[in-house]
């Protein structure tokens, strides 16, 4: 999928969904556009990847298939 990215340096482009983490964390772009509209970098909400971070707690789920 291709997400609308708005560059630091006021470019437009469109990138692959996989490669916008990688651009929010080195600081490359200010926004990138959702369904919802733009999501500013720093100002609106985003999800953050927690590398390392799995679940601690009790297998529930069954075994059967």
């Amino acid at each position: 999928m291709l997400i609308q990215v708005n560059y630091t340096d006021d470019r437009y482009d469109f990138v692959k969904d996989f490669m916008l983490e990688t651009l929010i964390a080195s600081g490359a772009i200010a926004k990138f556009r959702r369904s919802s509209g733009w999501v500013q970098i720093g100002v609106d909400p985003i999800r953050k990847a927690r590398p390392g971070s799995s679940y601690q707690g009790m297998e529930r789920r069954s075994s059967q298939s």
